[in-house]
């Protein structure tokens, strides 16, 4: 038989689908996003030179790539705050699965409108091919800037006008261009307040807005990836069950149980904690600075704990200098 002559293909000649209408209209992308659990919105072009970083990835995802749709999922504020890590962690994933939960929705409706849509995880899984390299797609972040979803403060994390940083992001690339892209935020909600500075555990951010990616990466990505590495270097190279124990305490073999078990878990993200910068978010720092900081900072910072670092960096010094009472950890951070 002829491909021609298929039942399918003769049904579709004889009755074609709908052509997607280009450009597609922003409002209705806005609401079908909405409607899929999206708190916020935005587009930017694919070829936008601010993002010629991700344009690569972009289309090896989406050969036809062309629009990103930007969207943000708002988080529960005092559980990120709790200086307990289950608290913390379970909102974390929580907000994650949604903001995944989303992202699949809205390119489902895509796809049943008649265009072509992915949507690259909101964290995790990753490409680990090109590991310790780049593993992720798109750049959730930069992309959401551009989109006009908020603006990345001093702690590196992006602050929405509204909602503060107690948002994840989620991006859906799509093969069609859209009526309006969305405009950058014009200005930034960042108040500098430097309360990020304050609470970091390991001092990965400078007053002077300097960051650095691999004092936070050892510590708050302890449990993921290379820490996980360095972990089971640890019991290659142990010689018996007393010398594991030396190596590694029981509460950090269970810790690292439950992220194996369960689902990795960080350490930290005490910055997004401690930003008092957002309308939904900035009135108890307002009303009351000093009982901000003994509510809300003050229990991260006394928080005793391990601290991951590795020796002799500025992590170290940090940690030794500022939280005597938190433990050091030297580690391998594979980098």
């Amino acid at each position: 038989m002829r491909i021609e002559d298929h039942p399918t293909v003769r049904h579709l000649r004889a009755n074609p689908p709908p052509t997607p209408t280009s450009p597609v209209s922003t409002a209705w992308l806005r609401t079908i996003a909405e409607e899929a659990g999206a708190d916020d919105v935005g587009f930017a072009p694919v070829d936008l030179p601010d993002l010629a970083v991700d344009r690569e990835r972009a289309r090896a995802a989406l050969p036809r790539a062309r629009t990103y749709i930007a969207f943000c999922v708002r988080m529960n504020r005092d559980n990120v705050r709790s200086p307990l890590r289950s608290i913390a962690n379970t909102e974390f994933h929580q907000t994650l699965d949604d903001a995944d939960a989303v992202g699949h929705r809205l390119a489902k409706a895509l796809q049943e409108a008649g265009h072509r849509a992915v949507h690259p995880a909101a964290a995790f899984p990753q490409e680990m091919d090109d590991f310790p390299g780049r593993g992720w797609v798109i750049s959730h972040k930069l992309v959401a800037q551009a989109a006009g979803l908020g603006r990345i403060g001093i702690h590196r994390n992006l602050i929405h006008p509204k909602f503060g940083n107690f948002i994840l992001l989620g991006t859906v690339v799509v093969d069609f261009e859209v009526d309006e892209h969305s405009s950058p935020t014009d200005f930034n909600p960042c108040l500098e307040c430097k309360l990020c500075v304050a609470a970091c555990p390991v001092g990965a951010i400078s007053k002077d807005g300097g960051f650095n990616f691999l004092d936070c990466y050892t510590h708050n990505y302890r449990e993921f990836m290379s820490g996980f590495t360095d972990w089971v270097e640890n019991v290659a190279d142990s010689t018996d069950r007393e010398d594991y124990r030396r190596r590694v305490s029981p509460a950090e073999s269970a810790s690292m149980w439950q992220s194996l078990a369960f689902r990795p878990n960080y350490k930290a993200a005490y910055c997004m904690a401690a930003c008092p910068a957002g309308e939904d978010v900035i009135g108890p720092f307002l009303d009351d600075r000093k009982g901000f900081l003994a509510d809300v900072v003050k229990p991260l910072q006394d928080k005793e704990e391990p601290v991951y670092v590795v020796p002799g960096s500025p992590a170290e010094a940090h940690v030794r200098k500022r939280f005597p009472h938190k433990t050091v950890r030297p580690v391998s951070n594979g980098l």
